[in-house]
């Protein structure tokens, strides 16, 4: 396990290169400020515009069939939301501030435009989404763990720490679990902790 999550160590520096990379591609995309809370955009919008988080963070969510709400991606300032929607006629998650925000916003015809005309761009471009996918299986392998034990040791060793517990649903929907499976776990840890 620890060798399935180790090259996912270097992800704080690939932000920032990601960031320097992208401020050029929304230099003047106009900017749009959301509160913790608010929707960005939700599945089956159309897409028209790519966004790049400038502060905050907000995060991608799918809801399951069996009423849990899954978190698909944490983005933080520097990122792309959604990279895949480049080339999709409609997002197929949620977006949802889950802190303050502020995103550029960019047509998505001047985004696809922008990458054909600049070669190098365009190879930066597929490095991320290449990235995107090896975090996206490191994901679904934690998520794959059949106990809720092995999910938040996974989770944990991915180099995450546990929030302040009244964000502990956050740490639940990541792993895709209830969050009450997750509270057992925790409540589980600290008596054996004690013990």
């Amino acid at each position: 396990m620890f060798l399935l999550l180790s090259h996912l160590a270097a992800a704080p520096h690939m932000i920032m290169i990601m960031s320097e990379v992208f401020e050029d591609l929304f230099a003047d995309a106009m900017e749009r400020d959301f509160a913790a809370g608010e929707t960005l955009f939700r599945a089956g919008d159309k897409v028209v515009s790519m966004m790049l988080l400038r502060d905050g963070r907000a995060d991608l969510v799918r809801h399951t069939g069996h009423g849990l709400r899954l978190i698909l991606h944490r983005a933080e300032a520097g990122q792309i939301l959604a990279e895949a929607s480049a080339w999709s006629e409609v997002y197929h998650c949620d977006a949802v501030a889950s802190a303050a925000c502020v995103a550029a916003v960019l047509p998505r015809q001047f985004f696809r435009a922008r990458l054909k005309a600049d070669p190098d761009l365009a190879e930066r471009w597929m490095q991320t989404l290449a990235r995107s996918v090896q975090a996206a299986r490191v994901r679904a392998d934690i998520r794959s763990l059949p106990k809720v034990a092995d999910r938040l040791d996974a989770w944990l060793c991915d180099g995450h720490a546990l929030p302040d517990k009244g964000r502990w649903q956050d740490v639940a929907s990541e792993l895709g679990v209830s969050r009450e499976a997750l509270y057992r776990e925790l409540a589980r840890r600290q008596i054996k902790a004690r013990s």
